[in-house]
């Protein structure tokens, strides 16, 4: 290959231009309109616009995507994660497209994509696994039935993503049809397709992963193990390798299930192996994700594997630079930097970072997508940045995490930066002789409270304003009087803001938007009776749902309608007491 198109945005797009750049090949970007200004679009040597806001029309759009790959010259396409990255037909027209493609093949994305499939596929190969539904389900009451006969609780995933998004765990009968419905919309949202399995749901367990490298030579390799236990809502917080607290039996259990896994489907290329393992000691597959995974950064830094160069030169051809896995050098924490307030329940807070201070030092890697005036949207995920600190043993790499997020400094937005430095003082994650955190730790057994970050205040427009114009992939600033572009001066912008905040007042009965997204649904009817605290509806954002309750007793009146983008703080209905 000789020139990269990266399909994706973020850090990970300014991860792979950084390798694309070791390797010695040229880096194509990609852009949304919200990213014209990205870090991922100033450090590619190209960038392109894909003309759009939604996901939908720019990083999920495989027509617009090859058709910027023709035109830049490119003869690679690298998916990173999230979007298209799992996605078949997305490998498919790459490859009938005449380009490399920088992931395994079509027919085994088709495989293990599909978590049905997957699950039969781990079944013949005899990896240890919990019950499940036979196919996709069909609706709620299919799910009440698997429900019944094996017990709570269960877990309804998307058939067809990964992540954890689309996916739902259900410990109580009464709950089961609102999130099978919600776990749909997600599948929908995040990966095109609705269809959901269901499978039993171990409680407080561990979540355990192999990192599997594959070449064309029929060469698999299991390059090490992490633990991503810490999640919240089935989002990963905080990764480490080698996974911590597993006896040689378990590690040895799950380096032979992944291997197998994978040398079954003919597997190609950078993949993870997820399995949960239960307090007494339960294994069960989990799913395979067919891309480079968010965390890979941790068994990088414990094996001193380059994984993303691994997958240049896989795609070129050439055999894996190792032929076993390595022992492990040190451990490696991962520290996912979102934009949200763990002090608000973790609810996303997009919009304008003003200052963004990481830290530096022994130890110390940061994979960040963001700088100091970056602008966080609200139309695509809350992740910022990925702090990486090693030591040569866990508690080295505690001590030096501990003092890395205490120089961290992030303004202007919220970020999850007090929950981490929290996290690294608790016992159940940091002690020497036991481990107790599990997937659920944070809904369950965290008490910290998390200190609520003071929110800035917007400042005022600059006299001018800058944007940019593309020729030919390259950007190029431009700046124009603030004054040209609008309709009447900032005094009376100003004047007209003042007199709305002077005729807003509180009002109890009032349905808010407790965060900036789309108003996806509302799951009751205008008019209908609801009880405080009721769930009445849905927002999307940064790729997840927020559900709105109601603040009072009474009967909902809509005032606006579903498919609409609202900021934080929107009135969307009221609830009309019969006082």
């Amino acid at each position: 290959m000789k020139k990269l198109l990266i399909a994706n945005r973020g850090e990970i797009a300014v991860r792979i231009a950084r390798a694309c750049r070791d390797y010695g090949v040229q880096s194509v970007a990609v852009y949304a309109d919200a990213d014209i200004d990205a870090l991922h679009v100033q450090v590619a040597d190209e960038a392109f616009s894909l003309d759009g806001q939604r996901p939908a029309e720019t990083y999920l759009n495989i027509e617009k995507l090859l058709a910027i790959a023709k035109r830049s010259g490119a003869d690679a396409v690298h998916p990173g994660y999230g979007f298209l990255s799992e996605r078949a037909d997305f490998a498919r027209a790459v490859i009938d497209a005449g380009f490399i493609w920088v992931g395994p093949n079509p027919e085994t994305i088709d495989v293990l994509g599909d978590k049905v499939e997957a699950r039969k596929l781990a079944q013949l190969v005899g990896a240890p696994l919990v019950a499940g539904t036979p196919g996709p389900v069909e609706n709620a009451a299919q799910v009440l039935a698997f429900a019944e006969q094996h017990g709570l609780p269960i877990a309804i995933k998307a058939a067809f993503g990964g992540g954890g998004r689309g996916m739902k765990v259900a410990w109580r009968l009464d709950e089961v049809a609102e999130l099978f419905a919600s776990a749909v919309r997600e599948a929908e949202a995040a990966f095109g397709r609705g269809e959901c399995f269901v499978e039993q749901f171990l409680d407080r367990p561990r979540h355990i992963e192999a990192q599997i490298m594959a070449d064309k030579h029929g060469k698999v390799v299991v390059v090490g193990t992490r633990d991503c236990s810490l999640q919240r809502r089935n989002q990963k917080l905080v990764e480490e390798a080698p996974a911590p607290f597993i006896n040689d039996q378990q590690r040895q259990r799950i380096h032979q299930a992944a291997h197998d896994i994978c040398a079954k489907a003919n597997y190609v290329g950078a993949g993870t192996v997820e399995f949960l393992l239960s307090q007494d000691g339960t294994l069960s597959f989990l799913e395979v994700n067919t891309r480079l995974q968010v965390e890979h950064p941790v068994t990088e830094e414990t094996t001193g594997i380059d994984l993303v160069i691994e997958q240049l030169r896989i795609a070129d051809g050439l055999p894996l630079s190792f032929s076993e896995t390595p022992i492990p050098r040190g451990h490696s924490f991962e520290f996912r930097i979102n934009a949200e307030d763990a002090g608000k329940g973790f609810l996303p807070t997009p919009g304008h970072i003003t200052v963004f201070h990481p830290p530096s030092g022994p130890g110390v890697r940061l994979d960040s997508g963001v700088v100091s005036g970056s602008q966080v949207p609200s139309t695509f995920d809350s992740m910022m940045a990925k702090l990486i600190v090693s030591g040569a043993t866990r508690e080295q790499a505690i001590a030096r995490a501990r003092r890395a997020l205490a120089e961290f400094n992030i303004e202007g937005i919220a970020s999850v930066l007090p929950f981490h430095r929290a996290v690294m003082d608790h016992a159940d994650f940091t002690g020497a002789d036991r481990f107790a955190v599990h997937t659920r730790w944070i809904e369950t057994d965290f008490a910290e409270q998390i200190t609520i970050v003071p929110r800035s205040a917007a400042s005022a427009d600059p006299e001018v304003l800058r944007t940019f114009i593309e020729i030919d992939g390259k950007r190029h600033d431009l700046g124009l009087p603030a004054t040209l572009l609008r309709g009447f001066s900032m005094k009376e912008e100003s004047t007209a803001t003042e007199k709305l905040a002077a005729t807003e007042v509180a009002d109890p009965s009032a349905v808010i938007t407790s965060v900036a997204g789309n108003l996806h649904t509302w799951v009751v009817e205008d008019g209908e009776s609801v009880t405080a605290g009721q769930v009445i509806a849905v927002v999307e954002a940064m790729k997840m749902e927020t559900s709105i309750a109601a603040p009072c007793d009474g009967r909902v009146q809509i005032t606006e309608q579903a498919g609409a983008y609202f900021e934080a703080g929107s009135v969307i209905g009221h609830i009309k007491t019969s006082a």
